[in-house]
């Protein structure tokens, strides 16, 4: 490890290692530094990613592909199903662990450096601009100074809140998820389930998404609000218990997901923030792997045209550039989830037993959302600018 690089980025998940790569590629050099031991462990994830995104970074492989997803049900809070059938794969449940450490390794294929189990615990600063970190590596405490910092160190985002970023998540935007992988269960290895009601996971929705046809990964997200009355933990207790009662629990994780928009603020002097640290999370769904690699794919092109050009305040056109790219699209997925998280059970009852009148051939995303939507007209326009109906 050197003493000084051009960038460093805090953080080895899929934004972290996507922003290196980006960098890296325009030949910058690149640091990345992550605390823990390895790169995608422990998994914090329900591991779906859409199709699409995945391939525009990673050629498919099913070393990291668990199941490939060309179907989704939704079960309404009186059992009914309704099932859409895409005819074509839509997504992948990942092997997070490969996945994560094939991206690593393309970013160091790329020229970006990375290190495991180095702890960043502060940044450097020449006046107000961040020029560079503080870490604790093999039981000694380090500087390493850089011309820019990335900040995609999760959730919690220290890096952001040391440089003076405003992070902080209302309680009712920010999910209470608690997650088990579980066996000896009977699933459908190409369908997403979600299920939603008051009594299985107010303000969210339970998911079971396969790995096989035995495996998957089970859990939940409910609004930071719900949570304070009961725990997102004794909900999915009685969700198991009911659908799954034999289950075996092979892993579990709890933690918090922000689904709100993107942070008003995700650059400063000498510092970028990006992936779930920047609140890049989608609102609706609480997934975050795609828009991270996406945002990390903006902020390692421009971070390095900054390098290259010897001109460090071109990182704040950053911003701009998310929001074209999706922040924009966040906004109109937020005020859905408004619309939708209101719904009572009965609302959900009705409007399933509206698209169950849908012919399967004729189903999609977008059909199914205007049929929610019917009284809302003002979100009606939002629908026809993310779904293909």
């Amino acid at each position: 490890m050197k003493n000084e690089y051009d960038i460093i980025v805090v953080g080895a998940g899929p934004a972290g290692t996507t922003a290196a790569r980006f960098a890296a590629e325009q030949g910058v050099s690149v640091l990345v530094l992550e605390k823990d031991r390895d790169v995608g462990y422990p998994v914090r994830c329900a591991e779906a990613i859409n199709k699409r995104t995945a391939d525009e970074f990673i050629k498919p492989n099913d070393k990291w592909i668990s199941s490939h997803i060309s179907k989704f049900s939704f079960i309404s809070p009186n059992n009914s199903e309704v099932l859409i059938d895409f005819n074509s794969v839509q997504g992948y449940i990942l092997e997070r662990k490969i996945f994560d450490y094939e991206l690593a390794k393309i970013a160091s294929n790329a020229g970006a450096e990375i290190i495991t189990k180095a702890y960043v615990n502060g940044l450097l600063l020449e006046g107000q601009k961040v020029s560079g970190v503080t870490a604790e590596y093999r039981g000694q405490q380090i500087n390493i100074k850089s011309k820019i910092v990335i900040g995609a160190d999760g959730t919690e985002s220290r890096v952001g809140r040391w440089a003076g970023i405003k992070t902080h998540v209302h309680l009712k935007n920010m999910e209470s998820c608690f997650q088990v992988t579980a066996s000896n269960i009977s699933v459908e290895p190409d369908t997403l389930y979600f299920y939603f009601g008051k009594n299985v996971s107010p303000g969210g929705y339970f998911w079971v998404f396969p790995k096989s046809c035995t495996t998957a990964n089970i859990g939940l997200g409910i609004s930071g609000l719900e949570g304070k009355e009961k725990s997102a933990l004794a909900y999915l207790n009685d969700n198991l218990a009911r659908l799954f009662p034999h289950a075996s629990i092979l892993t579990q994780v709890a933690g918090g997901v922000p689904c709100s928009i993107t942070l008003e603020k995700i650059t400063s002097n000498g510092i970028m923030l990006l992936g779930d640290a920047a609140r890049q999370v989608n609102p609706l769904s609480g997934g975050g792997i795609a828009s991270g690699m996406i945002g990390g794919r903006i902020a390692g092109i421009i971070a390095a045209e900054a390098i290259r050009k010897n001109k460090l305040d071109h990182i704040f056109t950053y911003e701009k550039a998310w929001y074209n790219e999706r922040g924009k699209m966040h906004e109109v997925f937020n005020r859905l989830k408004e619309g939708i998280y209101s719904f009572t059970d009965e609302d959900f009852n009705k409007i399933m037993e509206k698209f169950q009148k849908v012919p399967l051939s004729k189903r999609t995303i977008g059909k199914l959302f205007r049929i929610a939507l019917a009284n809302k007209p003002s979100l009606l326009i939002d629908i026809s600018k993310v779904f293909l109906v």
